[in-house]
């Protein structure tokens, strides 16, 4: 069949397999550009491995560092005549590619909240990889069944204590228009914190500690997001910056726990805003990327997932380097972004952009391809027009 992109608000619920792969490929030749991350992990699990910075961990590390890696992740399988989402075609290619280069690469489908699936994949670790020395969490979801509770915790994008106005931009449409968001209730802020904060990422290493799966010198690492004072209210001050204050202090404890037991170290990496499907549903910040893509692709400093991972692994955990942190024991990746005369050029541009301005004063363009790409569409080098069997299996 012909695979063509069917785009509905925030996402797109087709995905091309061979997109998908010369997506994957992209990444990895970049990767393996940088040239070797020396000292780099050597055993490496992987929680939300299949899009986003997960995946361009697990690259990272197998194309960086020849690191052997096992996946976690949480996505649609193909079925006759019906795609799969983009993270199993993602780790299909991405898989092929390891093998093809003689790395060790694993993974399982299935729901990381889950006991079932923290069994499986211990299970699988330990019969054929063997105790990990990097732990990356990366696991963007909507909704989580607490596995000890059996109660189902739904995830909500808005505001604490006042309702929140502002622009926002249909990305499909382009049209720039305003919106208003009532604030959350305490039970919404409870549930937004029970999927996206920190209490799974204990859970798993609490399990790989008992498991005896955590080798000397291991490290965890979370990513999370900070932003400026215009994506604030929905953002850093709302319920997903209070989950990722959950998120900070697991990271704490973990940190202490790994500490205290003579292994290595947790902490949280600040990433940049980027395009990504989490990132694509939150008001507000698709039309605050698209202006901040503007102004850091024309300073030549723009970066994208792989890019920032790599700086990441090369420039801050490994290849003889050590990790800055900031005053809240952060590191941050989004340095570049933070810059003062970007969000000076951002806090300028803001109240001009309108419908008819859009295209002018952001790279709305750039957005769209980017994430287009997301999902397979839009790679050089990919016959869009030539029939595709969508149904492919690991």
């Amino acid at each position: 069949m012909i695979l063509r992109p069917k785009v509905r608000g925030f996402v797109c619920v087709t995905a091309h397999p061979v997109g998908c792969a010369a997506y994957i490929q992209e990444q990895i030749d970049y990767v393996k550009r940088q040239g070797t991350i020396k000292d780099g992990p050597k055993k490496v699990l992987v929680i939300g491995a299949s899009t986003g910075y997960g995946l361009a961990s697990r690259i990272t590390a197998a194309f960086g560092a020849n690191a052997a890696t096992f996946g976690v992740f949480y996505d649609r399988p193909s079925e006759e005549g019906r795609p799969a989402t983009p993270g199993w075609y993602n780790t299909i290619a991405f898989e092929r590619a390891a093998k093809t280069a003689g790395l060790y690469a694993k993974s399982v489908n299935g729901d990381a909240f889950s006991d079932d699936i923290k069994r499986q994949v211990i299970a699988l670790i330990k019969a054929g990889l063997g105790p990990v020395d990097l732990v990356v969490y990366s696991v963007a979801s909507p909704r989580r069944v607490h596995p000890k509770t059996g109660v189902v915790h739904r995830s909500v994008l808005k505001p604490v204590s006042q309702t929140y106005t502002n622009k926002t931009v249909d990305t499909d449409l382009g049209v720039v228009s305003d919106i208003t968001i009532e604030p959350a209730t305490e039970e919404e802020i409870a549930d937004t914190v029970a999927v996206m904060g920190g209490e799974d990422w204990e859970m798993w290493m609490q399990a790989l500690d008992a498991a005896g799966l955590l080798a000397p010198g291991a490290t965890a690492v979370s990513y999370s997001y900070l932003g400026p004072e215009v994506t604030w209210p929905i953002y850093r001050n709302g319920t997903i910056g209070l989950a990722k204050n959950d998120l900070e202090r697991a990271a704490r404890r973990i940190d202490a726990m790994l500490k205290a037991k003579g292994y290595g170290r947790a902490f949280i990496s600040i990433n940049k805003a980027l395009v990504t499907q989490a990132s694509s549903a939150i008001p507000v910040v698709p039309l605050y990327i698209s202006v901040l893509y503007k102004i850091m692709k024309a300073q030549g400093t723009h970066e994208g997932c792989i890019e920032q991972m790599q700086r990441l692994f090369a420039t801050q955990m490994y290849n003889g380097s050590a990790l800055n942190f900031d005053e809240g024991g952060r590191v941050r990746l989004d340095d570049l972004e933070m810059r003062p005369e970007v969000q000076r050029q951002i806090t300028e541009i803001w109240p001009q952009v309108t419908t008819e301005s859009l295209r002018s004063l952001t790279d709305i363009d750039g957005y769209r391809v980017e994430f287009l790409k997301l999902f397979g569409f839009g790679l050089a080098g990919v016959d869009y027009e030539a029939d595709v069997e969508p149904h492919i299996l690991f």
